[in-house]
């Protein structure tokens, strides 16, 4: 009796020490995660304009390799350093690449909208041996108007490092390179207009003439993708730096 008594009692005992416990905690102050005092405090995060656009920004000050390319459908020959006092957005594309057909139509829709203003958009095609029957009724179907040249032999987009399509780069005003985005992209999008403003032959006049200096060039990432033709290798598997 005595020992059911000093259990009963000791039970008893814990049952009030877990009861005055509970209703300490109760009273205490709850803070969420985030909150100032609590456990996971972040800063936000704050994105450039190259992130934002989804533009792996290049900073190394490179210019683009050189080339002279066929351009279609007059077979006359165009080289880069034609464009060199325009903003270009080089797009390498081919016919059989799903995502550079989705994003052909914002690229068409960029070109129109800032063409006047010094931008120009040109497509490289690198379907092998540039078969005109594949290249015509594609280019007529989406309704492209810019600039289309034709890499038959991939040997511009592997001077350029390119090893997934669409891969397109964008190059400054005297040949500087950049940016590039592999993968597809939205070319018309917010923050993609956004960046391009920055970049235009005429911003960076206005930068020059507003400050007396000239803004600092930026040279040095992700959307769906293609992998370029089996036959095609190149030693190195990074994007153009």
């Amino acid at each position: 009796m005595l020992l059911g008594g000093t259990r009963r009692g000791s039970l008893l005992r814990m049952g009030l020490a877990i009861a005055l416990f509970a209703g300490v905690l109760w009273t205490l102050p709850i803070r969420q995660p985030g909150e100032d005092g609590g456990h996971h405090h972040d800063d936000p995060v704050v994105l450039d304009a190259f992130e934002k656009a989804g533009i792996s920004e290049f900073r190394g000050g490179e210019h683009g390799p050189a080339f002279r390319l066929r351009a279609f459908p007059d077979g006359g020959h165009v080289s880069l350093d034609e464009f060199k006092h325009k903003l270009v957005i080089l797009n390498f594309w081919a016919t059989w690449c799903t995502p550079c057909t989705l994003e052909m139509p914002t690229l068409e829709m960029l070109w129109h909208e800032y063409r006047a203003r010094g931008l120009i958009v040109v497509g490289v095609s690198v379907d092998r041996g540039a078969p005109r029957a594949l290249i015509e009724p594609y280019i007529a179907h989406l309704q492209l108007t810019f600039p289309i040249l034709l890499d038959p032999d991939v040997k511009t987009a592997g001077a350029w490092r390119v090893t997934s399509l669409p891969a397109t780069f964008i190059v400054r005003p005297g040949g500087e390179v950049a940016g590039m985005a592999a993968g597809a992209r939205e070319w018309n999008s917010a923050e993609m207009r956004a960046l391009l403003e920055t970049l235009l032959p005429v911003a960076q006049v206005s930068a020059v003439s507003r400050t007396g200096l000239r803004p600092a060039l930026a040279l040095t990432g992700p959307g769906p993708s293609s992998t370029l033709s089996p036959a095609v290798t190149h030693a190195d598997s990074h994007p153009h730096r």
